[in-house]
């Protein structure tokens, strides 16, 4: 059996499983009374923040193998949860991801990404990674009390909202297919892609190291008839659920790419976000600026 790495006064005993097996084991004997750590940048501000108590023990994931790097699995580029963001950020295999690999380089400051990993940032439900993997149709991969399972990022997402999310759930690794794209598809007689624009922003409080007010991404395709023949676009930010804007998806499909759709796309962006106002902003501000973002994304993109 696993024993703990190390526990001293106050402090929680940290364990180490090496395997699922272990890890599982420990999930049953602790009963709850624990929680789950990898780079635990998030957990240190909570912990310091008086937001979330000190656990009594804490589950090391570092040393479960398959966690951790890059590699492709059949029809699907697989991100070990326990990847850095430093790494997720120069990856040459997710080169293929422009929008993921500018998520990164967006999160917190270098000292920080050189720390945390993809995993944590996405079970926080709060990420900046977030909307880039809602365009890449993320699937994720977890160890559940049941035994394994796949589940779309979306549906997870929406069990934080029905409650529904287990906590004993443990995110082994990100999936993403390549092969089969995830984005809104028109007829298939345009399927030749010409030209592809993809693009991520996220406005923070300040230019430098922030938490972001609002986060974009957006991924077309255009076929030789210049027409959008595959469209994902999400919005996300602060401590509100990302999510994708199927609507205003829908009124690109299909049409020819022009950069009149830049204010529309604004306008339907801002009516379907939906997010939330505190004390850095009001709903209405963060529903605006997504749809400025978006629509002044597009107009750069179709006019370069």
């Amino acid at each position: 059996m696993v024993m703990p790495a190390y526990g001293f006064g106050a402090q929680p005993t940290v364990w180490q499983p090496v395997n699922l097996d272990e890890l599982q084991v420990l999930k049953n004997e602790l009963s709850g009374k624990y929680c789950f750590a990898a780079g635990a940048t998030l957990l240190r501000t909570q912990w310091e923040g008086g937001l979330i108590p000190v656990p009594e023990h804490m589950i090391s994931l570092t040393r479960i193998p398959g966690a951790s790097g890059v590699y492709v699995d059949g029809d699907d580029l697989v991100i070990g949860a326990l990847t850095r963001l430093s790494h997720c950020a120069t990856d040459v295999l997710l080169q293929q991801l422009p929008l993921l690999q500018s998520a990164m380089n967006a999160i917190a400051a270098p000292s920080v990404r050189n720390v945390a990993t993809i995993g944590g940032n996405i079970v926080s439900g709060v990420g900046d990674s977030i909307p880039a993997l809602l365009v890449y149709d993320a699937q994720l991969y977890w160890m559940t009390d049941k035994g394994m399972e796949m589940r779309n990022l979306s549906s997870w997402l929406n069990g934080g909202c029905e409650g529904s999310r287990n906590p004993n759930d443990v995110l082994i690794a990100i999936h993403i297919p390549m092969k089969h794209t995830p984005f809104l598809d028109v007829a298939s007689e345009r399927t030749s892609v010409t030209r592809e624009i993809s693009f991520y922003r996220k406005l923070g409080r300040r230019e430098t190291f922030t938490a972001s007010l609002v986060t974009i991404a957006f991924h077309g395709e255009l076929g030789a008839d210049g027409r959008w023949n595959k469209i994902a676009i999400a919005a996300g930010g602060g401590s509100g659920m990302a999510m994708r804007l199927t609507e205003s998806e829908k009124l690109l499909l299909g049409l020819e790419a022009s950069v009149m759709q830049a204010s529309s796309l604004a306008a339907s962006a801002a009516s379907e976000f939906v997010t939330y106002s505190d004390a850095f902003a009001t709903e209405q501000y963060r529903k605006q600026t997504a749809g400025n973002m978006l629509g002044a994304g597009l107009w750069e993109a179709l006019r370069s």
